[in-house]
């Protein structure tokens, strides 16, 4: 990959040979492309060019907020654990791999977790970024091309990569992932089911909440990218080679109506997770594959005001469902010992 790698100091961007360490980050310099930089304008928000293939939502500062409000609901939701950020049972990682880091804020949080660690975020666009530990490395690459990380990881941690890829890519970026860890490393991927689901009726049935979900799997199958990943990631990542296969589910309440304290705190984040992020979700599927036909951008607001009022009203008990699945390279004599004939 022809990376570039983000410093400390926010102005500098160096690109990487593949095997940079952060005493390595001021040996030379460059500058990203101002068009890479100021992204592509649509409909008063901001996508990436880095790919050529469409990918549904913004960069730009809008769209980061959303990613820092669904990150603190992550959290949140974790906050029972003695490691709310990945579930791996990786106790001191050495090198880690933040695939699609967005703002940057998990990879941040681990870097100060571990600080012997190194650990590198990448993504399409240069994350917000104003303060990195110095164990940290921000990199602007797309990881469809071939990877050219000079050391393997021990830990590849991917979340929130709906809508991004093709059945074909999501193959070939597992494959990577397996190819790209260290034998006994660890794989985890961490995805929200986009479907507003209710369990005691508070919410009629034809209620606009129950469209979300429904309208953007039919507009992610026009793409020809499924945002209906959680029901086919594990079957996805075994077909990699992982093994050793873990499984959460958990339901994520949207709106502070739960009666237990800490699921009302992350329902509360949650909703405004949703209230903030609707907008810069929709916009360019609804205008480019919505159903029957392309919506226009007023239609898209006018639908996001009807989504926005039916999540604020507090009877209504919505939550969604999330899926995190960790997975183990195996040990170079169990691949040996699985791929013998006399096994």
């Amino acid at each position: 990959m022809g990376d570039i790698i983000i410093t400390p100091d926010p102005n500098i961007y160096l690109p990487s040979a593949g095997g940079y360490e952060p005493e390595d980050w001021r040996s030379e310099t460059t500058s990203i492309a101002s068009h890479l930089y100021k992204g592509i304008m649509e409909n008063g928000r901001r996508y990436q060019t880095l790919r050529e293939s469409d990918y549904f939502s913004p960069s730009d500062e809008r769209q980061f907020e959303t990613y820092e409000m669904g990150h603190l609901a992550c959290l949140l939701m974790n906050a029972d654990g003695a490691n709310p950020l990945f579930l791996s049972p990786v106790p001191s990682p050495k090198h880690v791999l933040d695939v699609g880091t967005g703002q940057g804020s998990w990879a941040i949080d681990v870097a100060d977790m571990f600080p012997s660690a190194v650990v590198r975020g990448v993504d399409l666009f240069p994350p917000p970024v104003s303060w990195i530990p110095p164990n940290c490395i921000f990199e602007v690459d797309d990881v469809l091309q071939p990877w050219t990380w000079s050391q393997k990881f021990d830990l590849i941690y991917l979340r929130h990569g709906i809508g991004a890829f093709t059945p074909d890519e999501w193959d070939s970026l597992y494959k990577r992932c397996y190819d790209n860890l260290e034998h006994g490393g660890w794989f985890e991927q961490f995805e929200m089911n986009i479907c507003c689901e209710c369990d005691d009726g508070s919410i009629p049935a034809d209620n606009v909440l129950f469209t979300w979900g429904p309208r953007f799997f039919a507009a992610g199958d026009k793409l020809g990218k499924s945002l209906d990943i959680t029901k086919t990631m594990r079957s996805s990542i075994e077909k990699a080679g992982f093994t050793d296969i873990h499984e959460k589910e958990t339901k994520w309440p949207i709106g502070a109506w739960p009666r237990d304290k800490s699921l009302k705190e992350a329902g509360l984040v949650n909703v405004q997770h949703w209230l903030a992020g609707m907008e810069g979700y929709s916009m360019y599927l609804l205008t480019k594959y919505g159903d029957p036909v392309p919506w226009t951008k007023e239609e898209v607001l006018v639908y996001v005001a009807e989504m926005r009022k039916a999540l604020k009203n507090p009877r209504f008990h919505a939550y969604q469902r999330a899926r995190r699945i960790w997975a183990k390279k195996p040990l170079q004599g169990q691949i040996l010992q699985a791929d013998s004939p006399n096994t």
